[in-house]
């Protein structure tokens, strides 16, 4: 928790949640910000929520990976996200009660933790999810099979879809062992402690078929894989009962990533344009607020500054009481976010 340098008559919380899309717990921003190390993404997201704590706004920047750093795990990196905020009310010194007006931000690996925390707040922690006034995030993670068919072979991001797996099978105790190959053992052994500076780019033209046998080219047949892509799947949970602003870029051609075939269409590198559009439909059809921009001209990275900068006012009229904006009715169509099915392995006499 950063406290501001000015309180203001209101108390007012935003939780942070931070890319910094690790599979070190080395990384995670309260090891980084208490020993004053630069983990690179951190430091800049710094610069982000500066003005914040100008305005007097107490920021939360969660452990969103849990301690054990669990990359790519949407449900855990959502309640990590409510009990930072459970955590806080609770410590007197703080200011901050449990009926203190919060907001959830964050983008990329960061909008995988605010989702996910939107999703599950009802159910996990209804007594936080009361006072959370507005989500705003970009760049969103949401049916993770498709991101493996876009960024499969791509030159920047086909990394970091294998770091994915690792932290997924992390999470759910997964043991992938019997399906990889020599090279596919390699490389995730390479990446087990890896944060995401130390993959991306590293590994172009990677792809699933690579790092498998080859009655496993398909990740279907991989019953494991299919289980959890379908519990990490924000089109398959329950929607927020929060207004919510979404961002999200579509030119990932410029970040080394074509577009994406079998119905998935563009993205802005890493993340799939067409599953965002659904999501945000699919949370309009409940009548939530959304308000949702999609930045044709703009990759993953250069669509972080653009969701940023709507992003202070947006916030800003969240906690002034204004009615949340919704632009629903202009949202174009997606894609299926229907679970995965699995498949039988290929034979290999």
């Amino acid at each position: 928790m950063i406290l501001p340098p000015v309180h203001t008559a209101a108390t007012r919380v935003v939780s942070y949640q931070s890319a910094y899309d690790s599979l070190d717990p080395a990384d995670s921003p309260s090891r980084s910000i208490a020993e004053s190390r630069d983990t690179g993404t951190l430091s800049a997201e710094s610069v982000g929520f500066a003005p914040l704590l100008a305005a007097g706004v107490t920021v939360v920047v969660p452990d969103t990976e849990g301690p054990t750093a669990d990359f790519a795990a949407g449900p855990e990196y959502g309640m990590a996200t409510l009990d930072s905020l459970r955590a806080v009310s609770k410590v007197a010194a703080t200011g901050i009660r449990a009926d203190t007006p919060s907001a959830l931000i964050g983008y990329s690996g960061g909008a995988i933790a605010t989702g996910w925390a939107a999703i599950l707040g009802a159910s996990y922690a209804p007594e936080v999810n009361k006072h959370i006034v507005g989500v705003s995030e970009g760049g969103v993670l949401v049916d993770p099979a498709h991101n493996l068919r876009y960024a499969s072979g791509s030159k920047q991001w086909a990394g970091v879809v294998a770091m994915a797996v690792v932290g997924i099978a992390r999470s759910f105790g997964i043991d992938f062992s019997p399906y990889l190959n020599a090279v596919g053992a390699r490389i995730t052994d390479e990446m087990k402690d890896d944060i995401i500076s130390d993959v991306l780019g590293h590994y172009p033209g990677l792809t699933w078929r690579q790092m498998v046998k080859p009655q496993y080219a398909d990740p279907n047949s991989v019953p494991e894989f299919v289980d959890a892509v379908n519990r990490i799947n924000m089109g398959t949970a329950a929607a927020p009962t929060i207004p919510m602003q979404i961002v999200q870029a579509t030119n990932g051609i410029a970040e080394g990533t074509p577009v994406g075939g079998k119905g998935i269409g563009a993205g802005d590198g890493i993340m799939v344009a067409g599953d965002v559009r659904a999501l945000a439909r699919q949370y309009c059809a409940t009548g939530l607020p959304v308000q949702y921009t999609q930045y044709d001209q703009l990759s993953h990275t250069t669509g972080a500054a653009a969701w940023g900068a709507g992003m202070f006012g947006w916030i800003a009229d969240r906690f002034a009481g204004t009615p949340a904006p919704q632009n629903c009715a202009s949202i174009a169509p997606g894609n299926s976010l229907a679970p995965e099915k699995p498949v039988a392995p290929a034979h290999r006499g």
